[in-house]
């Protein structure tokens, strides 16, 4: 595996810190690499694979469709984006859709579908402190967090940060030139932070007042992982546009922005595109998960075991409170959050978990983030925090 890992080093662009292993076998909950170590996995493709590594019923989906049609561009109707497209309004607040192939993608469409519904003039768009809204240009601008726009200045212009939580702040930077403003209900790369929901509420208060649009980036805890199919839910809100990738997928590269008709309205034929955008066989995997996902006791499910997530880190933060702050977190989205004091040690305790066999990821510089597939069992959950605690009380 070790000569694996070289070649893979020498032949690409050096933009991951990768752990060392080379995964070639999933299953539910669990990875194996060539050397045939397992791994119990809380990461997911970092909540990507939400129904599991190789889920049957996706598989199936995804063979069945790749032997009839894998791609024909947007130049014509295909069956599978239709019935997914179809899937995604019966199920949310939107009237339109637009499929692209990642979640970067979905809110670049996001962004420039606001700018045309604003008009002449009207292009800026506020986002808060922390956020993390993609790797482009613009969604790199987008981000509220300095250390991923240095080296690309100058950023792309029209984009303001508000400070976390403050909404008179926020409200001072709206101008006649706003045309959106752009929110997570829980920030994920930002550290496992969910907006409370007066605040949340407020924000869409703020946009009704001023007449500018609400986006929604729930590609990250969209698609059940707080406990409902879409985070927003849970606030009693409706967004004018929502963005979703990710887990809606299970792994195949998808992306989707959904919206209402009235904003739908400002795109004409030629405004935005995507070559791949709806491919056949990733929206075919894409309705196999959605189909799973709004059956019977399925997200009442991720709310059950997503409590148990949340005691179970608890139990751990308050034991070994000198090093650890709390928990969290929505549904299997959950975050410990290291005492300033060993914050610089968090890559480490990542580090010495991956050597156990449990996968986690640092969000925030200093929270420990748990986003395991939705169909993890609470024998898992309970081995995960086994395994988490003993690493933590040898610090």
């Amino acid at each position: 595996m070790n000569n694996l890992i070289n070649i893979s080093n020498d032949l690409f662009v050096n933009t991951y810190t990768r752990h060392p292993a080379v995964m070639v076998e999933g299953e539910g909950c669990r990875l194996k690499d060539a050397k045939g170590n397992e791994y119990l996995d809380f990461v997911a493709g970092i909540a990507t694979c939400s129904l599991g590594h190789c889920h049957p019923v996706v598989t199936d989906a995804i063979c069945s469709q790749a032997k009839k049609l894998v791609h024909t561009s947007n130049l014509f109707h295909s069956l599978p984006q239709i019935e997914l497209a179809g899937m995604l309004v019966d199920h949310s607040f939107a009237d339109k859709i637009f499929m692209a192939n990642s979640g970067a993608e979905a809110n670049e469409a996001a962004i420039k579908l606001a700018r045309k519904h604003g008009g002449t003039g009207c292009f800026e768009i506020i986002t808060l402190e922390g956020s993390f809204h993609g790797r482009t240009l613009a969604t790199v601008a987008a981000t509220g967090q300095r250390k991923f726009h240095r080296g690309f200045e100058p950023l792309p212009v029209g984009f303001y940060h508000a400070p976390f939580g403050d909404l008179a702040a926020l409200e001072k930077l709206i101008t006649n030139k706003t045309c959106a403003i752009m929110v997570e209900p829980l920030q994920g790369e930002g550290g496992v932070r969910p907006l409370e929901k007066e605040y949340l509420q407020g924000i869409r208060t703020l946009c009704d007042k001023h007449s500018i649009l609400l986006i929604l980036d729930e590609i990250q805890v969209g698609m059940s992982r707080t406990g409902t199919l879409f985070a927003h839910e849970q606030y009693n809100i409706r967004p004018d546009i929502l963005t979703c990738a990710k887990a809606l997928g299970n792994g195949m590269p998808i992306g989707a922005l959904l919206t209402t008709n009235k904003v739908a309205a400002s795109f004409q034929p030629g405004d935005h595109a995507s070559t791949f955008g709806g491919n056949p066989v990733a929206c075919a995997a894409a309705v196999a998960v959605l189909k799973t996902m709004t059956s019977n006791g399925f997200l009442e499910g991720v709310v059950q075991r997503g409590h148990h997530l949340h005691d179970c880190l608890k139990s751990i933060a308050d034991q070994y409170n000198r090093i650890c702050r709390g928990v969290r977190g929505r549904g299997l989205i959950q975050g410990l959050v290291l005492d300033d004091s060993i914050a610089d040690r968090g890559g480490e305790i990542v580090s010495t978990l991956f050597k156990a066999g449990v996968l986690v990821t640092l969000a925030g510089g200093k929270v420990l983030r748990c986003t395991p597939p939705l169909i993890v069992s609470m024998e898992e959950i309970d081995a995960m925090a086994a395994v988490l605690e003993e690493v933590i009380s040898n610090i």
